[in-house]
């Protein structure tokens, strides 16, 4: 008797739920543990089957699971236990472990079910899960701020290289607009004024052949001093962004024929301008004096780095696609190095020497044909001569028109 009793109180004091039931799965008893799991009195349960406390599926299953081990002995739960749900009685849910233990009697069969609450443990999961993946969201939105981060620190690092690149050819710029300015202006004016003292004292003595060619001097040195000042003054207005084609329909051969008049007056003795055209058509559609501009600086390079006695050879060329114009010297050519840095403001070729110029002339002809949407080419040799090709094709902003 007294180990029944001690058992009694072992169950009735038990922290697990205890449930024991037949071989047919109807509860013989529970203790409180169990009671208060399930929110059930032992009056409400006891001689009902267990598969009251069990939701779907498992309740409608539940007595196959019984007869199944019964004819096979092959246990699913019993001496195994698993996780589970149970149902209470108004009808929430909760976890637990669940271990069945098969207990035979002198004369029966029963099972005994041993209930061990996970909900704190579940409860604390969760937690532990949202937390964790509060973190990862955390750790996420952190990373793609960092990487903003990262890549506003590059874009910011590029600017400053960039800023620096362009503050770098800005000085390189201003050094050689100072070695340039300083040499071109210097050379025409001190020209200036000597050939003015020179006419002062032929005056005196009324020779008037020298002073007739010390005022072509003169003429000539205030030419060079204006043809730097329209290099300067083009070149700002592009800087500026002012300066915008106006498209007009004029006769190319008309045009190129009163610039080979113009451009003939000033070449070197024995310097003569070939001007040729090609094409049944002479009408186009540019900018007339952007135009007019490259082709003068062109003819005006091929008069300046080319000696005397020599051929310019002045072509223009309108078919039904383009419009092309070249213009072509036996000059001192550019050296291979130099090529590439040609259309850079300020430039020169290491082979010009003492011979004048700003190095702005063919970077002024690059801009105003891009801006007309045309292109500069331009082959050459050393000591062979050079030819530079200006392109236009024919598309909606520069329409030719055949007549």
């Amino acid at each position: 008797m007294r180990s029944e009793a001690l058992l009694k109180a072992i169950i009735e004091n038990a922290i697990d739920g205890i449930i024991t039931i037949n071989e047919r799965g109807l509860i013989e008893s529970i203790n409180p543990s169990a009671c208060r799991l399930f929110a059930y009195t032992p009056e409400e349960v006891i001689g009902k089957n267990v598969s009251a406390l069990m939701p779907s599926p498992d309740k409608q299953k539940h007595d196959d699971y019984i007869r199944r081990y019964q004819q096979t002995h092959q246990p699913k739960i019993i001496g195994i236990g698993r996780e589970v749900k149970g149902q209470r009685k108004d009808g929430s849910l909760f976890p637990f472990r669940l271990a069945v233990s098969e207990v035979v009697l002198a004369d029966r069969v029963i099972y005994a079910g041993f209930i061990n609450d996970l909900s704190r443990e579940k409860e604390a999961e969760d937690r532990i899960r949202n937390h964790a993946a509060q973190l990862e969201e955390l750790v996420e939105e952190r990373t793609l701020s960092l990487r903003k981060t990262v890549r506003a620190l590059q874009q910011a690092k590029e600017e400053v290289s960039q800023s620096l690149e362009k503050e770098k050819e800005l000085n390189q710029l201003k050094s050689r607009f100072v070695s340039m300015a300083s040499h071109e202006f210097r050379t025409p004016l001190s020209s200036v004024q000597l050939s003015a003292s020179l006419i002062e004292k032929y005056a005196a003595q009324e020779d008037i052949k020298n002073i007739n060619k010390h005022v072509n001097k003169i003429k000539n040195a205030v030419g060079n001093l204006t043809a730097i000042l329209n290099d300067f003054l083009s070149l700002e207005r592009l800087e500026a962004g002012r300066v915008e084609p106006t498209f007009t329909e004029f006769d190319l051969v008309m045009l190129s024929e009163e610039i080979t008049e113009e451009m003939q007056l000033i070449t070197k003795q024995n310097q003569n301008i070939i001007y040729e055209h090609t094409g049944l058509s002479s009408m186009i559609t540019l900018d007339q004096n952007l135009l007019k501009n490259c082709i003068i600086n062109l003819i005006a390079n091929a008069i300046k780095y080319s000696g005397e006695n020599t051929f310019i050879e002045f072509n223009t060329e309108v078919t039904s696609e383009e419009v092309i114009i070249t213009v072509k010297d036996n000059g001192i050519g550019i050296p291979a190095a130099d090529q590439k840095h040609l259309f850079q403001p300020f430039f020169r070729a290491h082979n010009t020497g003492s011979i004048p110029g700003t190095g702005l002339g063919l970077n002024i002809v690059m801009r105003y044909a891009g801006l007309m949407n045309g292109n500069v080419d331009f082959e050459s040799t050393i000591n062979k001569g050079t030819k530079f090709t200006i392109s236009f094709l024919k598309d909606e902003k520069t329409n030719y028109s055949n007549h």
